[in-house]
């Protein structure tokens, strides 16, 4: 077991970047990509809006995301440590789903942020610190 924590931590970098990748293409076995749990959404403004135009949006945008949340449709979200734009964690299955439900919000209607949509899971390879029979 001492010998597990140090081979994990050296693997989990690895799994990542093969996480990141399609099984297909990888050639990584599909029990190493997860199953998608939340879509990570990055939204950042569009090319030539203005502050001012997105201030003037933002009570709405506000209240219509607080509702999100209460509905339990936005897990987290973020100011990104750059101030350009906001991070959701988006509880949907799919792009799809996430692309609809942030499609819901002010910002969004008024055509003034992008989206950057990654579906994300559970890092597969943890399962190897719970022994063999873990593995599907």
């Amino acid at each position: 077991m001492k010998f597990m924590i140090p081979f994990v931590m050296v693997m989990l970098p690895v799994a990542a970047v093969a996480q990141s990748q399609s099984g297909a293409a990888s050639g990584v076995p599909s029990v190493a990509i997860p199953p998608t749990t939340e879509v990570l959404v990055i939204q950042t403004p569009r090319q030539g809006v203005t502050a001012q135009q997105i201030i003037a949006v933002m009570p709405s945008e506000v209240r219509e995301t607080v509702k999100l949340y209460l509905d339990g449709k936005i897990r987290e979200w973020y100011s990104r440590g750059n101030g350009k734009g906001v991070i959701f964690l988006v509880e949907a299955k799919t792009e799809d789903e996430a692309r609809a439900i942030m499609e819901t919000l002010p910002l969004a209607k008024e055509q003034l942020m992008d989206h950057e949509y990654i579906p994300v899971g559970p890092l597969m390879p943890l399962r190897m610190l719970i022994g063999p029979g873990a593995q599907q």
